[in-house]
């Protein structure tokens, strides 16, 4: 009895350990499979470690884990891409099993997603809507034939500079700058100002557009954990459904009102609107009312916010920094004449100008992260590592665009750097991905390039500045926003004065 005791004791032993040893081999293999990561912790995952500007916090993690590594995020796993080696394996070598996009709770208000151009999967409906994009909004001749009307609003927005000027007051440039091109957009899109460029009063469109993409880039605890969805614990779709309501009607009432004048005349205005409602009157089972809504929407907010944003970040680096202020402007001085405005057709004689605008976008790209991917239909391999279904890509461009493995003094403002270096931001160059690059693109980079770079051209060559206050330069605050836009935490308030 006591040997048989012994013998089912020690084969019990034995089969224990070997379970235990295949069970770690198993844990290695499966963990080695994953990209690395911080150990999880149990319900909340990794959470507790993105803190309030989770694009800094990653870069901290991905000194530790490396440029591409795993975080668990509620019961989502997010792979994190710090790198432009990795970014290029993503968006350019597998962009198509990485071109899905995350959808977060708070874009699914009002069934936005389901029409939306920036949210819609890659598919024939995506196909359609980017190809009227790409030929009748961003196309080279279309930007051609619509440069007097971002030559008129920029004329607009030196005005009111210099009508500050006259009155010796500060402006608030991320202000100004908003209501000349939410003008330049409306008058594209609806062929109308919807703006006062030379009042103080606020856009209340403006506030409805940020009240959208703030709830969209809160973190909401409801995208991670499914079960509360239907509970809505932050509110956040509440207030999406608002916002979203708010815009829709707004829309619906400028969509109603041009096709009343469509009934009342025969003729045909030049805008962008004018284009979707004949292509639905011609194709209605490919686009309606709603697609048109979520496409306007779409250009409303990515087309408006972030040149503001770009340039309020250029003006405050250019501030904090005269001698570079400087050199810009003789530059201006030298190439079109001291006091004259920036045409677009003036930037490819201004190189130190698009220098800046270049290193703006390195330091302060308009949004920290490109909108999420997602893998939808199947684990991915990427890099020997397995990315499982339905996990998250986020893509950090501002970690890329300070990465020192690549960047010298990755922290210094110096637009030289791009003197003798051949990197440019339209998605070939992956050290410098601030509108994202693939199929997945901001479709309106070229409009936002021309924009930026005639707008800043024009302020720097129209006056001098200084901060508001007697501030001294080096003492601006550079701190920011970490939200869909990452804009400057306080807004820049300047007093202009002729050249």
């Amino acid at each position: 009895m006591d040997n048989y005791t012994t013998l089912v004791l020690g084969s019990t032993l034995a089969l224990s350990f070997l379970y235990i040893i295949i069970a770690k081999i198993c844990s290695i293999r499966g963990i080695k499979k994953l990209p690395p990561g911080p150990s999880p912790w149990p319900i909340i995952g990794n959470f507790h470690l993105l803190g309030t500007k989770p694009h800094r916090s990653l870069v901290n993690l991905a000194q530790i884990y490396g440029p591409i590594m795993s975080l668990k995020i509620g019961q989502k796993t997010i792979v994190v891409i710090s790198s432009s080696t990795m970014a290029k394996q993503v968006l350019q070598k597998q962009d198509l099993a990485f071109s899905n996009r995350f959808i977060t709770n708070a874009l699914q208000a009002h069934m936005y997603s389901k029409f939306s151009v920036a949210c819609l999967p890659v598919c024939p409906q995506w196909r359609m809507l980017r190809k009227i994009l790409n030929k009748s909004v961003f196309s080279s001749n279309k930007l051609d034939a619509n440069e007097h009307l971002r030559s008129q609003k920029v004329k607009e927005l030196i005005a009111y500079c210099a009508k500050c000027s006259q009155q010796g007051k500060a402006l608030d440039i991320c202000q100004a700058v908003f209501k000349t091109n939410f003008n330049l957009m409306c008058s594209t899109l609806f062929s109308k100002d919807l703006a006062d460029p030379f009042s103080d009063s606020k856009v209340e469109l403006k506030d409805m557009i940020w009240g959208v993409m703030n709830e969209a880039a809160k973190i909401n605890l409801a995208d991670y954990f499914p079960i509360l969805e239907k509970i809505d614990l932050q509110r956040t779709r509440y207030r999406a459904n608002y916002h979203f309501g708010k815009l829709f009607k707004f829309l619906d009432d400028l969509i109603d009102e041009r096709l009343e004048e469509k009934q009342r005349s025969h003729g045909e205005k030049n805008d962008v609107l004018e284009v979707l409602l004949n292509f639905s009157a011609e194709n209605p089972k490919e686009m309606d009312q709603n697609h048109i809504k979520s496409m306007l929407l779409d250009l409303v907010a990515g087309g408006t916010d972030s040149p503001i944003t770009i340039l309020e970040w250029a003006m405050s680096e250019l501030i904090r920094q005269p001698e570079i202020m400087k050199k810009v402007q003789l530059e201006l001085g030298e190439v079109i004449g001291k006091g004259k405005q920036v045409e677009e057709s003036n930037i490819p004689k201004l190189p130190y100008l698009q220098f800046v605008v270049k290193e703006t976008l390195r330091m302060h790209p308009p949004t920290p992260f490109l909108i999420p991917r997602k893998v939808v239909e199947q684990d991915v391999e990427l890099c020997d590592y397995i990315i499982p279904k339905d996990s998250s890509i986020l893509v950090n461009v501002w970690a890329i665009g300070r990465d020192p493995t690549f960047w010298k003094d990755p922290l210094v403002f110096r637009p030289e750097r791009f003197q003798n270096l051949e990197v440019d931001v339209r998605g070939r160059d992956f050290e410098l991905i601030p509108f994202g690059a693939g199929r997945r693109i901001c479709p309106g980079l070229p409009l936002a390039m021309r924009l930026v770079q005639t707008m800043l051209g024009s302020l720097l060559n129209s006056f001098n500045w200084k901060l508001e206050g007697d501030i001294e330069p080096k003492d601006l605050d550079m701190e920011e926003t970490f939200s869909f836009i990452s804009s400057k935490a306080r807004p820049l308030r300047v007093i202009p004065s002729p050249l």
